[in-house]
């Protein structure tokens, strides 16, 4: 591979071609390309014709691995040729809300499925399994207007599990009941009860039904966790058998190999999934899944000093435009430059990162991921010297904060208040208040850790317990330092970094055996750096020290 790996100019063209090329649904705002299977197995009988049935367990498959623009355009193209299809229209409404993903339904489109169940509930479902499905997606839309998104996934995971206690036999209620339970499982519950509830269900389906496409999603989301991820190896690695052109199903189960640090795998799968959403835009433009899969590759790239190969995927994120305007998508534009600055340490360069000149993305609407920016840009400055630098951004970061707890955005507050006593911490060490400054640190990264990860992310931008580690080991104390990057190793096995200051840390202590261990990590995962790490020679030349010594 050059040093561009997959986007070489030659292979890009035909992905660029590929965004003129979707095929237009009579519907002017849905504009999606059409998808060719194979992309699973499930049974979802329906009460209508015959030649209708293939198509709507197509559209519920497509439900399941998240492509929710192609699958409502499947479901109204089934209401176009047979209107008085129930489920069709129970499709549609199950289309229009994202229950793992973040943010919520537009009016518009919470307008459309309240519509959708209404259709479907005046043409009296034949069946009792066809109106549980009915009544359980009618819970969502039930008063939208005065009820919140939370309060209406809450009222949906009830109804759902209602229709799996009466359908047993029903892969797909059991599935959705799982989903719901996902939904609502509280983010800062380290027990995992949710998911561990979930995941019990999802094996016992993955056991009898391994190509069902929501059984195997679903259950990678239920251990997409430090303490369950491990469990769902299986299930991540069959996933591209089930469904290998869907963009969804390639990047998954990279969620599974970061948390198990496994990074080849990683940018195998999530050069693919890029691939493979090029080809379905969403109403003309790239979808988010692109940029998913870029955050997720340029983290792997990172974590291997791949550093001329990150360089490409950011140079790639910049070159292209039009992109999907969704939380997703900003999260991407934001993360994948602080990235590549802070994995590096190279801090003066993210001490003049700004938010990315993109006029037609609505930052405003995502201050959350704005934060991304500010604090990147607040830790380099502070960490280079630039005091008046640090202090903006923790200003700015400040407003963000207060707007976040104001809107009730409890999640994002925290993160965005552990990002604040960060910049904090590093300007107050910057200024030799070192005590002053473990304390904010130590502060932060109990924050951070109160509340587990969005999906949307691999992984912190830095890990508030790595940079702990760090400030420790500036501070001369390597026994503490040892510990926060055990912690964070724990969270998150072979990070770069946190395995390079492992192996400080032991050095410091004069423990030179533990240092080696850690130093053969750090060596064995960069195997295929392209970089320039001074962390990564001094791991080698510490290895090389030892052999020598002992006369191998």
């Amino acid at each position: 591979m050059n040093a561009l790996g997959f986007f070489s100019l030659a292979r890009l063209l035909p992905f660029i071609l590929l965004l003129h090329t979707g095929v237009t649904n009579a519907r002017t705002d849905i504009q999606v390309s059409v998808l060719s299977p194979p992309i699973g197995q499930v049974d979802f009988p329906v009460s209508c014709s015959a030649e209708i049935r293939d198509h709507c367990e197509r559209a519920v498959m497509m439900l399941h691995h998240m492509m929710y623009a192609q699958a409502e355009k499947e479901f109204r193209s089934i209401v176009a040729s047979e209107p008085d299809c129930t489920m069709a229209h129970w499709g549609i409404a199950m289309t229009l809300f994202h229950p793992l993903w973040p943010g919520e339904p537009t009016e518009a489109e919470l307008q459309q499925g309240s519509r959708a169940i209404e259709k479907s509930e005046s043409l009296s479902p034949p069946s009792e399994r066809e109106q549980a499905y009915i009544n359980a997606a009618g819970t969502y839309y039930s008063d939208w207007r005065n009820k919140t998104h939370p309060e209406r996934i809450a009222s949906w995971k009830i109804a759902q599990h209602t229709a799996y206690k009466n359908n047993r036999d029903d892969t797909n209620a059991a599935a959705f009941y799982a989903l719901a339970l996902l939904a609502t499982a509280p983010k800062e519950d380290k027990s995992y009860a949710h998911q561990r509830q979930a995941g019990a269900i999802l094996e016992d389906l993955y056991s009898r039904e391994p190509e069902h496409p929501g059984v195997v999603q679903y259950l990678i989301h239920a251990y997409d966790n430090p303490a369950l991820a491990a469990r769902a190896l299986e299930a991540a690695r069959s996933y591209d058998k089930i469904a290998p052109d869907v963009p969804h199903a390639l990047h998954m189960p990279t969620h599974i190999f970061n948390r198990l640090g496994i990074w080849t795998d990683s940018i195998d799968w999530n050069t693919r999934s890029a691939s493979a959403a090029l080809k379905y835009p969403v109403n003309g433009a790239i979808s988010h899944h692109y940029l998913h899969a870029l955050d997720y590759l340029i983290y792997a790239y990172l974590q291997g000093a791949q550093d001329t190969r990150a360089k490409a995927v950011l140079d790639q994120m910049n070159v292209m435009d039009n992109y999907q305007q969704t939380f997703v998508t900003g999260y991407a534009l934001a993360a994948l430059p602080a990235r590549y600055t802070l994995e590096r340490k190279q801090w003066r360069d993210a001490a003049r990162l700004e938010v990315p000149a993109r006029d037609s993305f609505p930052w405003r609407d995502f201050p959350e991921v704005e934060a991304i920016i500010l604090s990147a840009r607040g830790l380099g400055a502070a960490r280079s010297g630039n005091a008046v630098g640090a202090k903006e951004a923790l200003s700015a970061l400040d407003t963000i904060h207060t707007r976040l707890v104001e809107a009730g955005q409890q999640y994002w507050g925290v993160l965005v208040d552990a990002q604040r006593k960060t910049v904090a911490a590093w300007l107050e060490f910057s200024e030799d208040r070192k005590e002053s400054a473990i304390q904010l640190m130590e502060e932060a990264a109990k924050l951070e850790e109160s509340v587990d990860k969005d999906p949307v992310t691999p992984g912190s931008v830095l890990p508030a317990r790595e940079l702990l580690g760090e400030m420790l080991l500036l501070s001369g104390n390597p026994e503490k330092a040892m510990q926060a990057f055990k912690i964070s190793l724990d969270t998150a096995p072979n990070r770069f970094n946190s395995l390079y200051g492992a192996g400080l840390a032991a050095e410091g202590k004069g423990d030179r055996k533990t240092a080696r261990s850690y130093y053969d990590m750090l060596v064995e995962i960069s195997s295929r750096a392209d970089g320039d790490r001074p962390e990564l020679a001094h791991a080698q030349m510490f290895l090389t020290a030892g052999m020598n010594q002992h006369g191998k």
